[in-house]
């Protein structure tokens, strides 16, 4: 019948206009793999290595039971589809960057720089972005961002950075801390904080406040305990130049476990986005506890 594909069998797999088809979960499991289940490949199952073949590109010749004949038509059936990006597992976080290099990339860093307190330094076709963060210096190009080490920064830490540049706020803290909760559109992020950075926190130093107190002051965080008074410890960094930060703790006392808080400059949404505050944060949790 015409307009028809034209099928042609091969051993365990079915041809479509002289190409392979391509090889969801379920075809992979059905038409290349031997469905024993006898775990050589090291999952449990047949089907649960389709799985992470198709959409994590796990190796296809980690399985030694695949008929040759088969293999290189399964191989190159892979290859295409993940070139296509066909059913393969999103990285979410590499997308959350891009989306926020994007945005960077529109305003000039000549021009964003004296805006969020960094310095421009005129360098190569584009130049470079000097920023302080906690107790560090980065450097900020559209290639990515290093600190003084030369380390790059996580996709994550790298993405509240970029949103900071795109959101380009000029305006100065106020000193008004606020939690999260009395920021609007919060609701779904309020746990996310919680459960990843100031529970954490809290397990971490609940029997050692000192530690805590040591941690803060090695990267640069300011004593501010005489505006917290019913805290046992407070102190305040900056994230950024125009972006402050205050960490509370209390010790575990009359029945009470420990707690940990973080309070936000009441400007900080003209700075970042509710999702970059909770990078911010998760990435404060990961240097005091390291």
């Amino acid at each position: 019948m015409a307009g028809r594909a034209e099928y042609s069998f091969l051993p365990g797999l079915f041809m479509s206009q002289g190409r392979p088809m391509a090889l969801s979960v379920v075809d992979l499991y059905t038409r290349v793999l031997p469905r024993t289940n006898c775990r050589d490949c090291g999952y449990p199952t047949c089907l649960a290595f389709a799985g992470m073949v198709v959409s994590q590109r796990h190796p296809l010749k980690n399985c030694p039971h695949i008929d040759p004949d088969v293999l290189p038509w399964a191989l190159s059936e892979l290859e295409e589809q993940y070139k296509q990006g066909k059913w393969l597992k999103k990285d979410m976080a590499k997308e959350a960057l891009e989306w926020a290099k994007q945005r960077a990339a529109s305003i000039k860093p000549e021009d964003i720089a004296p805006r969020i307190g960094g310095t421009f330094i005129r360098a190569g076709e584009k130049g470079t972005i000097l920023l302080p963060c906690f107790d560090r210096r980065l450097s900020i190009t559209m290639e990515g961002v290093r600190d003084e080490s030369g380390r790059e920064l996580s996709q994550n830490e790298q993405t509240f950075v970029y949103i900071h540049m795109a959101r380009g706020g000029d305006s100065k803290p106020t000193g008004k801390m606020k939690s999260l909760k009395e920021f609007p559109n919060t609701v779904s992020k309020i746990v996310t904080l919680r459960e990843r950075v100031e529970t954490p926190l809290k397990n971490t130093f609940s029997e050692d406040p000192a530690a805590l107190f040591a941690a803060c002051k090695k990267i640069r965080g300011i004593d501010v305990q005489n505006q917290y008074p019913s805290c046992d410890l407070a102190f305040q960094f900056h994230a950024f130049p125009k972006v402050p930060v205050v960490l509370l703790f209390w010790k575990a006392a009359d029945g009470f476990e420990a707690d940990v808080k973080l309070l936000f400059d009441e400007t900080i949404l003209q700075h970042l986005d509710i999702e970059a505050i909770l990078f911010l944060s998760e990435h404060l949790c990961r240097i005091l506890t390291a």
